[in-house]
């Protein structure tokens, strides 16, 4: 039945969008621009793409620049507090823009403003803002803009979850050689700090076949890498009507022929498996680089948390990885100053940083999310005390860095060629497998191709070598 009603809702899009490319021929000589930004993480970026797409099909060009831009949105994150004032900021600069171009149309949309608190915010304090609209709409956005074009009324919609997905949304991608492609929507587990849940919905899985036809697709033309998105990606394939679930998926994309490679995130470590780490080390085309996030290296604060596994659990599953993938790295999450934690519990979290040696870590001063439980717990460290304790994690977590760059001195390192290294031209960059930065001297054309560079220094941030 959902497939049934996704395919009804796609159709209908469809003649919205039509209806907003006649009613924008008819608006401008000139072809109308929009500016698209994502804030946030990789699922956010990847629906951005969706939402460029769609704008696409409606007949927009795009542009860098909201001075530029005729429809300006702004895909929010409500992940920690100061992505929230970043948008904010954002929002209150358009003013200038919106007197200048009164025909302007700005819009705010994702994870942040499904929150009704947020919503109500920019009704009451932000005039110029015509559309607001939540996450489990994102697909309607060319029936919303259509109202909001015609009768010039702002338009809120923070509709709930609609329980299935809609397939066959156009994809406008922001780049040729890596790309991102969801297999799943939402959270069930319900971190007692985390927003995602009650902003995201329930989690609900891709069927594998318009997964693999779409990682097919990617192959044909052309992409390099494709990382598979999804709030728990260790849990797809829950609620399918079939036999499928993350290490099955991702034996099938590694089936499928091409000279590509696939990365994955987020994982949970209580449904990491040993069958998944199996998985990994058993496909060529999956990278030896796994983010675990472990959030805090003490078990009370884990159970406050709400993480369901312990950190003797999670040492174990690492060392399992470890001796089964040969050159596995591993990245993680860390949150300093959970509510309620003591210094002696944070030291617990260095000790496991020095136990796990993470090539990199997402590291963040605890950030109290309105509807969450950690929200309302006691919290009597100060913030001096956090920022003190962060410094101290980064100190540790900087000589761990430096040591494991410094191992990679006189390897070889496949490396898939994205850009201009940080020094500029003629200087390329790109990941190694294991996700290491690696800069070399080379010329612009191998951008898109696999080299093998010979490592001959390293920093605490990437590598550097030359190309053999």
């Amino acid at each position: 039945m959902s497939s049934a009603k996704a395919q009804d809702i796609l159709v209908k899009q469809q003649e919205y969008s039509v209806k907003v490319r006649e009613l924008l021929m008819q608006r401008y000589t000139h072809m109308p621009l929009a500016h698209v930004h994502s804030f946030g993480c990789q699922q956010n970026i990847s629906d951005g793409e969706h939402i460029k797409g769609m704008l696409a099909q409606m007949g927009y060009g795009f542009t860098d620049s909201p001075d530029d831009a005729d429809f300006v949105l702004y895909n929010t994150c409500a992940v920690r507090e100061n992505a929230e004032d970043r948008v904010f900021g954002n929002v209150g600069n358009l003013v200038h823009c919106k007197r200048r171009k009164p025909d302007m149309v700005i819009a705010l949309c994702g994870c942040m403003t499904q929150q009704e608190h947020i919503a109500q915010k920019v009704k009451k304090s932000y005039p110029h803002v015509n559309l607001v609209f939540g996450t489990h709409v994102t697909h309607t956005l060319p029936e919303m803009l259509y109202k909001t074009l015609v009768s010039h009324k702002r338009t809120f919609d923070l509709s709930d979850d609609i329980g299935f997905i809609v397939e066959g949304i156009p994809v406008h991608r922001d780049g040729n050689i890596k790309a991102w492609l969801p297999i799943m929507q939402g959270c069930d587990n319900f971190c007692t700090y985390c927003i995602v849940p009650h902003v995201r919905g329930r989690e609900k899985s891709r069927s594998s076949r318009y997964i693999i036809e779409e990682a097919r697709q990617l192959v044909a033309d052309g992409y390099k890498e494709i990382t598979l998105l999804g709030q728990n990606v260790n849990s797809y394939g829950k609620g399918l009507d079939e036999d499928i679930n993350f290490s099955k998926l991702l034996r099938m994309i590694n089936d499928i022929p091409g000279d590509f490679r696939i990365r994955f995130m987020t994982s949970h470590p209580k449904d990491c498996t040993r069958e998944l780490i199996d998985t990994i080390a058993e496909c060529d085309k999956v990278c030896n680089n796994i983010h675990l996030p472990v959030q805090c290296g003490s078990n009370r604060v884990l159970k406050e948390m709400n993480r369901h596994y312990t950190v003797e659990a999670y040492l174990e599953l690492i060392d399992y990885a470890k001796k089964k993938i040969p050159g596995l790295t591993l990245t993680s999450d860390i949150i300093v100053g959970f509510p309620g934690e003591t210094y002696e519990e944070f030291c617990e979290t260095l000790e496991l940083i020095k136990k796990v040696r993470y090539t990199n870590m997402y590291t963040f001063i605890y950030s109290p999310r309105n509807g969450t439980r950690a929200a309302k717990m006691p919290d009597p460290a100060t913030a001096a005390e956090k920022s003190k304790w962060f410094r101290e994690m980064l100190d540790v977590q900087a000589v761990i860095n430096q040591e494991l760059m410094d191992s990679k001195v006189g390897t070889v390192q496949r490396v898939l060629v994205d850009g201009i290294g940080k020094t500029g031209a003629p200087r390329l960059a790109g990941r190694s497998d294991d996700n290491t930065i690696v800069e070399f001297d080379g010329s612009s054309d191998l951008i898109g191709k696999f080299v093998n560079v010979q490592i001959t220094k390293a920093l605490n941030w990437a590598v550097f070598g030359e190309i053999i």
